[in-house]
């Protein structure tokens, strides 16, 4: 196997990437040569192309169905029904291509990520020259503020400092080393002699030679994962595709055998017999259930927009979430802050807390909840911790930001909760020796106003205790390590303290004056704080049956102990990226299952992951906001991005982007999506009845050699206008009682119980019924077909209002529920409004076959209501009572 290039020293680099000399780079003939064979160092995209998206949209049962009844009015010249069902069939692919068109374009976020310009050596000189022209092989260099172009492999490091985290997790810029690793399997974060295309350098300079490019590259592997990750059909796109299909098969079966029975026992003929049978099609049809379920999921992502700080970029993203068993999240600034902290102070044998999180510089120093006075060594450790720094707190309209380290800026912070912000400097700086990584600490010269010069240090707590018992032979040493792995183990970030007095006129800093001795300070303790908010939330989620897990690039002992103080669960386990490379497919399942913390992670870890859930059925959501989270943001059944911190590439993969930042909003969304499929539940099981009771009345008609009392126009009337009307009530219904102390749904599981297809059979034939009563008693009477129609259009709508009240809620409809949602009355009054144009507009008699009908046949319509109502009241009475 090819070592990784890291594991290798430079005479083998040089050898497995053929160049001669890594100083002089490449030949400009060789480097040529290489670049046609291994093309240039960019990444490609393909798109699907809108026509074929919108060409998708008509590949249902439903739609073709429907096609098949506007093809067959079309041939029968009854064109004014062909128009009105084919505007159905259109209006659908319309919907349906909207959700899809909004699909993420994660790759060409990606491509933007990269460098344009590359600083190159070729034939022994330096040059500048555009990215793509890099190949393998060609030496780099690097310096602050400049773009990684191609995956690198360090060759020469000066106090090089790269930022890594939108790719690895890591909060804090990685100090490089051109020092080969072992030959174990590392990850990305550990690899100290690497550079990677897209990251950031921060501080220094270097050189590197170019290992990988284009998608050879990680920023490219990554990018071929985005590609790659197939979406699986969120939860009520599976079950509504599902219903549709079969409702359709049904429908067209049982259309077919009364095509045949109508033919055997010559019913009618055979143009009037293919009218009638397109009729029970149509009305049969539940072509109002797309419009219905998109408005719903739109009303929702409205609302999430305007209360919940959620943007949803996809509308059947809303109801997943409220179906979701597993959120996987990112730790660095979705859990936490990303604000490194001072939490503690060791002083000698005093041990001090410091309140306040975050940059902003809020709280104060105490001992067992008391303030502390400020002494000369507690003065001189804080005055140590601001000044041997080279990180900016900077305050811009109340937000406390950093222009540096993380690590650094929580000593700054720390320094001016005692300290106002303004306030003059004690101090004047005259050297410092930056933060290297040979060295681990930073060290910087100052001088009073009475001209004395003390140098102050601060770094790795092993340096530092070192040098403090150079300096003083009494010195505890084994104490103050025990306090060390003791904070480690909190999963927090220990910092050494120290000073030294210098000669007068000591005027720079070197590593002598440091390795020589220091007086010892003390200890720091820091932690990048889990947000509080998160805390409270991870309790409803829990109570809701959802799972977090939480997966992150740093190491697992501080992965773990952020796990515990946000409360994750009741155990806490945790496995790390190398632990999880080492499993079975099927022990990859297990434990995604059993471990709520994976530390070490790369983006394929995290990818798999994601799998490994949904393999075992659970409905996952993902929330991150780095480059490495894209694959997984797209694979989740939801991803969820941080719309403040989040790298674009994130935001454009995800389905749903938290502008505030705010995990809380997760639990919120929860709930959100929870009612919203509440509302699509009894939007369905509202719609399916009346559908198949207009189905049985044109049924009934056909068997019995009847006229038939519904025109297929009609009956679209019916499904589609009272679809966005009175159906619509259902949108703005509000959350159940309890909603958030049940538990997810089963994958896979049904929509409806025993129970909604037992009401929903008995409400069909119930509507059918005494609409068909009607019809033959107002027959009986002599009324004419126009008006015996316009009665029984009427009639069902008429029914549909009075069920709609059953519906909404699983407590009685005459109770205070029945003003639980005003919206319903407006829809209903708008509704009949509708309806008064159908009966008495003489352009819509025109087109829909309807005429005026008397007060008579508007009581007999209400009554029929009245009916449906009362009887579906008493079967919710009985199941009260069962259920008590």
């Amino acid at each position: 196997m090819k070592p990784k290039p890291y594991q290798i020293g430079f005479d083998k680099l040089k050898e497995i990437y053929k160049t001669n000399d890594l100083t002089k780079g490449l030949t400009s003939q060789v480097a040529e040569k290489r670049l046609l064979e291994d093309g240039p160092n960019k990444l490609e995209s393909h798109k699907t192309p809108k026509w074929k998206m919108f060409l998708r949209q008509f590949n249902n049962m439903v739609i073709y169905v429907l096609i098949a009844s506007t093809i067959i009015t079309l041939l029968m010249g009854h064109y004014s029904d062909s128009i009105i069902i084919g505007l159905v069939v259109v209006i659908n692919a319309i919907i349906g291509y909207y959700q899809e068109s909004n699909a993420s374009d994660a790759l060409e976020k990606i491509k933007q990520m990269l460098s344009i310009e590359a600083t190159v050596y070729r034939d022994g000189q330096r040059k500048d020259i555009p990215a793509e022209d890099l190949v393998v092989g060609d030496t780099v260099f690097l310096e602050a503020g400049d773009n990684v172009p191609a995956d690198l492999r360090i060759i020469n490091s000066d106090n090089l400092r790269i930022q890594e985290s939108a790719l690895t997790g890591e909060s804090n810029s990685v100090e490089k080393t051109e020092l080969a690793l072992s030959n174990e399997e590392i990850p990305l974060a550990e690899q100290t002699n690497m550079a990677f295309a897209s990251t950031a350098v921060t501080n220094g300079s270097g050189t590197g030679l170019v290992v990988a490019t284009a998608g050879a590259t990680e920023i490219g592997k990554i990018s071929q994962e985005v590609s790659a990750v197939k979406q699986r059909k969120t939860p009520l796109m599976a079950i509504i595709d599902s219903l549709g299909t079969r409702v359709s098969y049904f429908i067209v079966i049982a259309s077919i055998a009364i095509f045949i029975i109508g033919l055997l026992f010559d019913t009618y003929a055979l143009p009037v017999l293919a009218l009638a049978v397109v009729a029970m099609m149509v009305g049969a049809i539940p072509e109002g259930m797309p419009a219905t379920t998109s408005v719903i999921l739109a009303k929702g992502v409205s609302d999430m927009a305007k209360k919940q700080n959620t943007i949803v970029k996809t509308l059947p993203a809303v109801e997943t979430l409220g179906s979701v068993d597993v959120v996987a999240t990112d730790k660095t600034g979705t859990l936490t802050k990303n604000e490194m902290t001072v939490t503690d102070i060791l002083i000698d044998d005093s041990e001090l807390q410091v309140s306040g999180t975050g940059f902003e510089p809020t709280g104060q120093i105490t001992h067992n909840g008391q303030p502390v006075e400020i002494n000369q060594k507690l003065r001189l450790l804080l005055e140590a911790g601001y000044y041997a720094n080279d990180t900016e707190l900077i305050n811009e309209n109340g937000q406390w930001t950093i222009s540096g380290e993380p690590t650094d800026g929580a000593f700054l912070t720390l320094y001016h909760k005692v300290f106002p912000f303004d306030e003059k400097p004690h101090y004047q700086e005259l050297d410092i020796l930056p933060f290297d990584s040979d060295y681990r600490y930073i060290g910087k010269i100052v001088k009073n106003d009475q001209d004395e010069r003390i140098l102050f240090v601060k770094g790795a707590p092993d340096k530092l205790l070192e040098m403090a018992k150079t300096q003083d032979s009494n010195f505890n040493y084994d104490y103050w390590v025990q306090k060390v792995e003791t904070f480690s183990k909190e999963g927090k970030r220990v910092i050494a303290v120290g000073f030294e007095k210098e000669p007068d006129n000591t005027d720079e800093v070197t590593h002598e004056m440091i390795v020589d001795g220091l007086n010892f300070l003390g200890l720091v303790a820091i932690i990048d704080p889990p947000r509080e908010e998160v805390i409270e939330s991870l309790k409803v989620m829990r109570s809701a049956g959802v799972e977090v897990k939480m997966i992150t690039g740093d190491n697992a002992i501080t992965a773990k102990a952020i796990g515990e103080k946000l409360g994750l669960a009741d155990e806490i386990h945790a496995i790390t990226g190398t632990q999880w490379d080492a499993l079975t497919a099927d022990e990859k399942i297990a434990a995604a299952n059993d471990n709520q913390v994976f530390a070490r992670t790369t983006p394929s870890n995290k990818l798999e992951i994601i799998e490994a859930l949904q393999k075992d059925n659970k409905v996952t959501a993902m929330t991150g906001d780095g480059v490495n989270d894209a694959p997984a943001l797209k694979k989740a059944d939801i991803g969820v991005a941080m719309g403040i911190k989040g790298t674009d590439v994130a935001k454009d993969s995800a389905d749903m982007i938290l502008t505030d930042d705010n995990f809380a909003t997760m639990s919120s969304a929860i709930k959100e999506g929870r009612r919203i499929f509440d509302n699509i539940k009894k939007s369905i099981l509202y719609l399916l009845p009346i559908s198949f009771s207009e189905g049985l009345i044109v049924a009934y008609a056909i068997l019995t050699k009847q006229e038939i009392p519904l025109q297929p126009s009609q009956l679209l009337w019916i499904n589609m206008v009272s679809a966005i009307t009175i159906q619509f009530a259902l949108i703005f219904e509000p959350a159940e009682d309890g909603i958030m102390k049940r538990k997810p749904r089963k994958t896979g599981s049904k929509l409806m119980n025993r129970h909604d297809v037992f009401q929903m059979t008995y409400v069909a034939i119930l509507i059918a019924a005494v609409s068909l009563i009607i019809d033959i008693f107002l027959r009986s009477r002599g009324v004419s077909d126009v008006i015996s129609s316009t009665t029984m259009v009427n009639t069902l709508i008429l029914g549909k209002i009075f069920y709609l009240f059953n519906i909404r809620t699983p407590k009685l409809a005459l109770s205070k529920e029945l003003f639980s949602n005003s919206k319903v009355f407006v829809f209903v009054g708008l509704m009949m409004i509708l309806q008064l144009i159908l009966t008495y507009v003489p352009f819509m008699q025109a087109i829909f076959a309807t005429g005026p009908i008397s007060m008579l046949e508007w009581g007999l319509a209400t009554a029929a209501g009245a009916i449906v109502l009362l009887v579906t009241e008493i079967d919710k009475i009985i199941r009260l009572k069962l259920n008590r």
